[in-house]
């Protein structure tokens, strides 16, 4: 046996010795960390399953349905209102082919912003729809995004704002994900999540780690989840053997199951 392998094959059998130990006890290494809220039942979208995606139509249905946390996708309004939608182009929703960025809220039917009015404590979505100036309804129908060939349905058709859904629900657990980098959008969040004292229930989402970056900044007591490079980076670690000697910041990883991930979407 060469001198390099004499030492090197100890070497690595004490290692993956080590790891093994403490992947299967990792509070040896790591002090344990104890959630504000441990979410069973998420709702995709708001409840996008049985109604019409991001409204509060579909919330109120998925807290009848004991979701305990709601998972929710903000854009920016041209007047600096943070609504919940998925997309920042309105053609899938809408069937308008403008940007969220480039409409205002409409005013008419909810309060106005956190920074002048606080008194409704419940989003008005039975009022009048939008004027068509303003943000347009959602279609009557939207395909279920986890099921290809279902639509979603539901008599509410405004967007709602983010305020809304905080004055709304103020103790359920929601995760924002925020998609793009715009750093109003970020500050905006993070202040209206202060405001209604929601830093430890509600959770930091983005998929690129750059967003996640300025998200973190923006209010660092918010626990936030993995974006997809980190959770690369944690599936190679594993792999690796390295896993258990690293610090995971992250408190959440949120992954579709593995059966929506291999349903088919239908040909045509």
């Amino acid at each position: 046996m060469s001198p390099l392998l004499y030492y090197a094959l100890p070497a690595l059998g004490s290692y993956v010795m080590l790891s093994i130990l403490f992947l299967r006890r990792p509070r040896l290494l790591h002090t344990p960390w104890v959630p504000a809220f441990c979410p069973r039942l998420g709702a995709h979208r708001g409840g996008s399953g049985e109604r019409l995606e991001s409204t509060m139509e579909a919330m109120e249905n998925s807290m009848a349905q004991r979701a305990d946390l709601l998972e929710l996708d903000c854009q920016l309004t041209r007047d600096g209102v943070v609504v919940v939608s998925h997309d920042e182009n309105l053609s899938r929703q809408s069937g308008v082919n403008r940007d969220v960025g480039s409409l205002d809220f409409e005013v008419s039917f909810a309060p106005a912003p956190h920074r002048t009015q606080r008194s409704s404590t419940r989003a008005s979505w039975r009022h009048a729809p939008c004027s068509p100036q303003e943000l347009p309804l959602y279609k009557e129908e939207l395909e279920v995004y986890f099921s290809p060939g279902h639509f979603a349905h539901g008599s509410d058709r405004h967007m709602v704002r983010l305020e809304d859904v905080f004055q709304r629900f103020p103790r359920t657990p929601m995760s924002v994900e925020v998609k793009g980098e715009n750093e109003k959008l970020i500050h905006e969040v993070a202040s209206l999540v202060r405001h209604f004292d929601r830093n430890e229930i509600t959770i930091w989402a983005s998929e690129k780690s750059s967003v996640m970056k300025k998200c973190k900044a923006a209010n660092p007591e918010m626990p936030f989840a993995f974006t997809i490079s980190r959770a690369v980076w944690l599936l190679l670690l594993y792999y690796l053997g390295l896993l258990p000697f690293i610090p995971i910041p992250e408190r959440f990883f949120m992954c579709f199951l593995p059966t929506i991930i291999n349903r088919e979407r239908p040909m045509g």
